[in-house]
């Protein structure tokens, strides 16, 4: 059984080629929002046009990254949502939020530190984390049963 895995959050760590390496030797696909910041902020623009507001610009750059979310999200079996230290990532909890939504299996990954404030969106998840390898042990439980 080939699980599909879509990889949602921070952009600032290495946190999703943590998972892809250690899950290298699992039945898996991996797929994931665009992480190079400046390319997912400017998509819009850069091929539709630019914008005189900076609005505008966002919102186009938003609604094309959209597109590809919405597929990440509606065609994986589990979603991965990791909440870095530094930012506030709305678009990560608006991601946990669409996955559980569709009745997706969410797992949410985030330190100690963001407990409280994303105890709502832990409360939808399947299960919470704190390190890549804790995800990639999840995987190998739900594929084969086996603990680490």
């Amino acid at each position: 059984m080939t699980l599909k895995i879509y990889l949602s959050g921070e952009i600032h760590t290495d946190w999703r080629n943590q998972i892809i390496k250690g899950a290298a030797d699992l039945d898996v696909v991996f797929e994931s929002p665009v992480t190079h910041h400046d390319a997912s902020d400017d998509c819009g623009v850069a091929i539709m046009g630019p914008e005189d507001k900076k609005f505008w610009h966002d919102n186009k750059g938003a609604n094309l990254n959209a597109i590809r979310t919405r597929h990440g999200i509606e065609n994986a079996d589990i979603v991965v949502v990791r909440f870095g230290e530094k930012y506030k990532q709305w678009n990560a909890a608006f991601d946990a939020g669409y996955a559980a939504a569709l009745g997706k299996s969410l797992i949410v990954m985030h330190g100690p530190e963001h407990q409280h404030p994303l105890k709502e969106v832990d409360a939808a998840a399947r299960a919470v984390v704190e390190e890549p390898k804790q995800v990639v042990d999840i995987l190998r439980y739900v594929l084969f049963g086996k603990l680490p």
